[in-house]
């Protein structure tokens, strides 16, 4: 493993690179052009890419996909600087002000005691609500009082965002005591459904959808499972199984356009079980 002056030397060697990228006369036409704006889609793909390397356990992938989240951040330090906002030594020194501050129990003379993740979870939690509560209130709050959903950032993918604010409502007690009556809701949303999908009304029918959705990723956190993680496995499964049955059809010169759909369920089923099956093995 690299020294640390060897590490601070290619930290310093990145930046370098990344302002010679962004030079107005001789850098890259395409880093020259882009903006905060522009380059943010590419950010949340990077991150994305860090998640699809650690399920897949390709190690050297992930070390390549950490560098790529790393350039990001380089990226916007650079642009910022250019623009006389702050640099990359703002961003490391204000995380590492905040990582101090939301430790207290490690670096600070605090007597919380913390044992467990979930009480540094509870803390964690305790602390940026101090934080947001030190801030300017956001303008045209009611009462020019502090939501707690405030900071719940409306860029988030909405299954991620969905789960925030699900967390932050169940802090202030807006939340239902276990599991059992979001079974209840979830039934009585897809009732709704029914409901509209008679009415026609393609509007209502959306809200519809979407609370349900709000509400299936409610029954995944009263669960304990992250809504996020189980949808994009869920998401692989079905692409290694769709996968599956598109090699058998080809092996019997076959399209999936052309197999009727008790074919493709039969073939389905079997796919499911050859996979399982795998997954079982010692």
């Amino acid at each position: 493993m690299s020294n640390d002056n060897n590490n601070i030397d290619q930290i310093t060697l990145l930046l370098g690179i990344m302002e010679r990228l962004r030079d107005p006369e001789t850098g890259c036409p395409w880093d020259i052009e882009q903006t905060f704006s522009s380059i943010a889609p590419h950010t949340i793909e990077e991150a994305y890419e860090v998640a699809d390397a650690i399920d897949t356990g390709d190690m050297d992938g992930f070390r390549d996909e950490l560098g790529d989240l790393l350039f990001q951040v380089v990226f916007y330090a650079q642009m910022a600087k250019e623009k006389g906002i702050f640099d990359f030594d703002d961003i490391a020194k204000t995380i590492c002000e905040k990582m101090i501050r939301r430790h207290p129990h490690v670096f600070g003379d605090s007597n919380v005691e913390i044992n467990t993740a979930h009480q540094q979870t509870e803390n964690w939690e305790n602390v940026k609500e101090g934080e947001r509560a030190g801030k300017t209130n956001k303008p045209g709050s009611e009462g020019g009082e502090e939501s707690a959903l405030d900071g719940v950032t409306r860029a988030l993918p909405a299954l991620l965002r969905a789960l925030k604010l699900q967390k932050r409502a169940a802090r202030v007690g807006f939340d239902w005591p276990d599991a059992a009556p979001v079974f209840e809701k979830f039934d009585e949303e897809l009732e709704e459904i029914k409901v509209e999908i008679k009415s026609g009304d393609k509007k209502a029918l959306e809200s519809e959808v979407g609370d349900l959705l709000f509400t299936c990723v409610n029954l995944a956190r009263k669960l304990g499972v992250d809504s996020e993680s189980a949808l994009r496995h869920a998401n692989q499964r079905f692409e290694d199984r769709f996968r599956g049955i598109e090699r058998i059809l080809w092996d019997g010169n076959k399209k999936v356009s052309e197999t009727p759909l008790d074919e493709l369920e039969e073939l389905w089923q079997r796919v499911k079980k050859e996979l399982q099956k795998i997954i079982k093995k010692p």
